[in-house]
């Protein structure tokens, strides 16, 4: 594993970053970063850092005016999320900030003022910022960051494969030097080719961005040389001073507003409260699965621990103080991110490098990115893109868990067709249809003694292990729950009649029983009284103790009675040799 990329070093990998701190430090998992950070690790986060911010201020002005309010008020809703977040944000790598998924839903709150009155679009646009922060916060205290623990590596694969090709479709247009109206990734491509047809293609803005990407990708291999920040310097310079943008009509970024974000509380009318706290809430969620999922890819890729609740308290945090300080509501960037990662970037040093830059253009050089062309920037995003997708990974799922594979393919269809917020609920409700499939329909076995082999085996893998007369010992691999209480009860039944002996006992070996509910108690019960009324007893062995106080709890201990759990199946079965005296080496 190449270690250049990951900040944590060698035997420290996946380690809790801030677990082992007491107190309220544990909540600013920036001050753990600052306290180990090593100093060779500098110049790559200034690097990655300076290239960023070439993404930073023309997305941030872009998706302020997507929102409805002042593009200004994106780079305010830039720099205080990336200060906040480097602070209270667990990843090391991730970048916050405007992002296109939020912006039909703050558009659809603040529209009625975009013209009227800009100055309470601003304000409501605020308010939202700091519901989604709250919410956000109070989502990470609650832990329910557990929803990124839903997503097996497969499903994340799809994702993820989805994002990178919704980018890269995204940036195409920009590329070619024309611009389309974004209606999905598939509508997208056809636009694209459309386009293409009637000619709308600024062969001079191709020739930059084609240009750029090459660089891009020729420098990448010699990781000492930041090859994105030299390769978008170049494009900048040769059209400014071939005034490509003028001569040739190269679509450039331009001079940026001036002028830093203040402390001002976004107050809204009463007759407002209602929209932006359910616009808040919407986009809180939104920001919080996309985040989580993304959160967890890169812990993953990085090969560093992420507590995901701390996650939606660093997101909460930025979104919150985003409200509070001119900003709107802000999300977690899928095209930013890889940017970042690309760079070289180490840790959240990165962020605060893009939040100072950003601030110094504003305050000193409004003018310095005049000339950056959009064409370039595609080209960056498009390498970013590019670096996400994971192919080699997948060659061995398809190998060795085909299904598996075909599940990371409709999640790939999922992003691919719908975008990727409707993408993370499809990857999710994939997820859990996986998860209960397993223990819906679970593997269950008949146990016998094989020779030589220490303990009880399934007699499906061991045909010759021998039963013990009138004995069934049957094990589930699997909680008991509603959706297999069921089964779980016919599977008992049909081992009782496959039984070559007339049956007087069953054992149930419940070690793999993690948990029962009311609806499978009831068929204990149930299971039970029809087993008792053929004369067969129930009996139940290596049951955990949770399992056994929650059948406490279901009075159906009691109605089994005590005598019918034994700690071991080894237990159990010299019980039912005694009782029954049968002749049995055990």
């Amino acid at each position: 594993m190449d270690n250049s990329k990951n900040p944590a070093e060698p035997g420290r990998l996946l380690r809790p970053v801030a677990s082992a701190e007491q107190g309220w430090k544990r909540w600013l998992p920036g001050l753990q970063m600052i306290k180990g950070y090593n100093a060779s690790w500098l110049k790559s986060d200034i690097t990655a850092g300076l290239v960023l911010t070439t993404m930073l201020v023309p997305v941030g002005i872009a998706y302020a005016e997507a929102s409805g309010v002042p593009g200004i008020y994106g780079l305010y809703a830039t720099i205080i999320p990336l200060l906040a977040y480097a602070l209270f944000g667990p990843s090391r790598i991730m970048v916050l900030g405007p992002d296109s998924s939020l912006a039909a839903i703050i558009l659809a709150v603040v529209i009625p003022y975009t013209v009227s009155d800009p100055s309470k679009a601003v304000a409501m646009a605020g308010m939202m910022a700091v519901v989604s922060g709250i919410f956000c916060i109070s989502a990470g205290l609650f832990r329910l960051g557990f929803i990124t623990e839903l997503l097996s590596k497969p499903i994340r694969y799809g994702y993820m494969n989805g994002i990178a090709l919704t980018v890269l479709i995204s940036q195409i247009p920009k590329l070619f030097g024309f611009s389309i109206e974004s209606k999905g990734p598939l509508l997208n491509i056809y636009q694209i080719v459309m386009s293409v047809f009637e000619g709308k293609v600024n062969t001079a803005s191709f020739l930059i961005g084609t240009g750029t990407l090459i660089a891009i990708i020729l420098l990448k291999p010699f990781r000492r040389i930041p090859g994105i920040l030299i390769a978008v310097v170049s494009a900048t310079l040769a059209v400014g001073f071939f005034e490509l943008n003028l001569n040739y009509g190269i679509k450039v970024l331009g001079p940026l507003p001036e002028g830093l974000p203040s402390f001002i509380i976004p107050w809204i009318s009463l007759e407002d409260l209602q929209s932006v706290l359910i616009g808040g809430c919407a986009v809180a969620l939104v920001s919080f699965a996309d985040t989580s999922v993304l959160s967890r890819i890169y812990s993953y890729k990085t090969r560093t621990f992420v507590d995901s609740n701390q996650e939606m308290i660093g997101l909460g945090a930025a979104n919150f103080l985003s409200g509070f300080f001119q900003g709107f509501p802000i999300s977690s960037s899928s095209s930013r991110t890889p940017v970042a990662e690309a760079s070289g970037a180490k840790t959240q040093l990165t962020g605060v490098v893009g939040a100072v830059s950003v601030s110094l253009l504003l305050l000193f050089a409004p003018d310095l990115l005049r000339n950056l062309p959009n064409s370039a920037l595609a080209a960056v995003v498009i390498t970013a893109a590019i670096g996400l997708f994971e192919i080699n990974d997948l060659k061995r799922i398809y190998r060795i868990q085909r299904w598996e594979f075909w599940l990371s393919i409709v999640c790939f269809i999922g992003v691919a067709v719908f975008g990727a917020i409707p993408g993370i609920g499809i990857a999710i409700v994939i997820a859990i249809i996986e998860f209960l499939w397993d223990g819906w329909r679970p593997h269950y076995a008949v146990l016998g003694r094989a020779e030589g082999i220490r303990g009880y085996h399934d007699i499906k893998r061991y045909p010759d292990a021998q039963t013990i007369p009138g004995l069934v010992l049957f094990r589930w691999d699997a909680p008991l729950f509603f959706a297999n209480a069921e089964l779980f009860q016919n599977c008992v039944l049909k081992a009782v009649s496959d039984s070559s002996t007339p049956v007087k006992r069953i054992i149930v070996a419940a070690e793999p029983v993690t948990s029962v509910d009311v609806s499978s108690a009831d068929v204990i019960s149930e299971l039970r009284k029809t087993l008792s009324e053929s004369g067969i007893e129930l009996h139940f062995a290596e049951m955990k103790d949770p399992v056994k106080d929650k059948l406490k709890r279901f009075e159906i201990f009691e109605l089994l009675g005590k005598e019918f759990f034994h700690p071991t199946i080894g237990a159990a079965v010299d019980h039912y040799i005694v009782e029954y005296k049968i002749k049995w080496k055990s």
